[in-house]
């Protein structure tokens, strides 16, 4: 256990390393001055040359990566250009608007999905498991950027029973949360599904349902807790990917989250911004991963690296 422990651990510093390290440099490579977004295209060349100075623009590509490795070491993300405040400052004003509508999203998925695949398990080859399957199959092909303009369309243009954007309470959290959520709902859906089917045939829910149990007792009690373990990691693993998912539903809603911060420094040119984004989203997505790892390892003795006894 310690070892597997130890071998995830050390995949962490690389991992987070190499995502940092390849967004720098396509940050760098976007087209566009982020001096002439700030001062426009007509600001004397001085001027410009001046600020870009002043942002550390006028250093080799090399020495800015140095600097930019170096703080985050320090805890120091820079400034950002556009806020003119702190990256971590800015990030940390708009991340719990963020972690908010994830874990509505995550409420949605579970509250829908789980309930869906032990139901379609229970009730194998009939009209709700085809058709639950079959909703779920195109809930994992509909994409977050045409979803949410269908809903906004429906409940807050047609019907106005939900704002159409924004952060105003509870009621603006659903649309969004949906969005986000339907896709994770329909894979927890066929996920559970399966694990359910796969447990129905052990000879311990045969020896349940022989002592003559209520079948409500079979499935609660003996069927749903041994088939939950790959579905809890597929939970765990999926909690990540809402982060980065986040962007485009943030986007579409205008949601004041992270996604919207990255989308906006992106259009600015705020290299520090969207670096410290990217760093936040892709860190909190790797020890995510890494706690469900380690989770499912203390759950479950079989899992090992490398054979480990």
């Amino acid at each position: 256990m310690k070892r597997y422990i130890a071998q995830r651990l050390a995949l962490v510093v690389p991992t987070v390393w190499g995502v940092v390290t390849l967004v720098f440099f396509f940050v760098h490579m976007i087209p566009g001055d982020p001096v002439e977004v700030m001062l426009g295209e007509t600001a004397m060349s001085a001027d410009k040359e001046m600020l870009r100075g002043r942002l550390g623009l006028d250093q080799p590509i090399h020495a800015q990566y140095g600097r930019f490795v170096t703080g985050i070491f320090k805890g120091d993300l820079g400034q950002s250009f556009f806020y003119h405040d702190g990256v971590l400052s800015v990030i940390a004003e708009r991340l719990p608007a963020t972690i908010r509508l994830a874990s509505a999203a995550m409420l949605v998925a579970l509250l829908i999905g789980i309930p869906a695949g032990v139901m379609a398990a229970v009730k194998k080859d009939s009209l709700f498991d085809n058709g639950s399957m079959l909703v779920s199959l195109i809930g994992l092909a509909m994409p977050n950027f045409w979803l949410g303009p269908l809903l906004i369309i429906l409940f807050a243009l047609k019907l106005e029973w939900l704002p159409v954007s924004g952060d105003d309470g509870w009621a603006s959290l659903i649309l969004p949360a949906i969005t986000l959520g339907t896709a994770m709902a329909a894979m927890l859906a066929r996920m559970t599904r399966s694990s359910v089917l796969e447990t129905l045939s052990e000879d311990y829910v045969v020896t349940a349902r022989a002592k003559g149990l209520p079948e409500r007792t079979v499935i609660l009690k003996h069927v749903l807790r041994n088939a939950l373990m790959p579905v809890v990691t597929i939970i765990g693993l999926q909690t990540g990917a809402l982060l980065s998912g986040a962007i485009i539903t943030e986007t579409v809603f205008a949601w004041p989250g992270i996604g919207t911060l990255l989308v906006g420094a992106i259009q600015s040119r705020d290299y520090p911004l969207v670096q410290g984004c990217v760093l936040v989203v892709s860190v909190s997505y790797v020890l995510i991963n890494l706690a469900t790892d380690l989770t499912y390892a203390v759950i479950d003795p079989r899992v090992r690296l490398g054979g480990e006894p």
